[in-house]
């Protein structure tokens, strides 16, 4: 059984939140949960509220019936949102654009043990 969420339009910069979900890949969420509550990352947080999400849509899912021991991370991806573009101002009436990205972070929680394949 599957389970995702989606966290979009992130208000930070995906290079740093990819560096955050590099951590949980792969990991059970009980585990990737306690990772991320004392990772000293600002993208920490909003990556653990996401993976409870998931976990909550899981039981949602199953109706009850889902082991949240056995649930692992089998993918996290984060991918760029649209960039808002401001400009600030600078010295003898210039001004300097500023870049606020953005980040779309997409999680899927499995009960399976993903079986790679293995080449003869």
């Amino acid at each position: 059984m599957e389970a995702t969420a989606h966290l979009r339009f992130l208000r930070m910069a995906p290079r740093k939140v990819s560096v955050v979900a590099a951590l949980v890949r792969g990991k059970p969420v009980g585990q990737a949960v306690g990772i991320l509550q004392f990772t000293n990352r600002a993208a920490a947080r909003p990556v653990k509220k996401l993976i409870e999400s998931a976990i909550a849509n899981a039981t949602d899912l199953s109706k009850g019936q889902v082991d949240i021991d056995k649930l692992i991370v089998k993918s996290i991806s984060v991918d760029q949102g649209p960039t808002a573009r401001r400009f600030m101002p600078r010295a003898m009436g210039r001004a300097t654009p500023i870049h606020k990205k953005t980040s779309h972070v997409h999680v899927v929680l499995s009960d399976e043990v993903s079986k790679k394949k293995v080449k003869n």
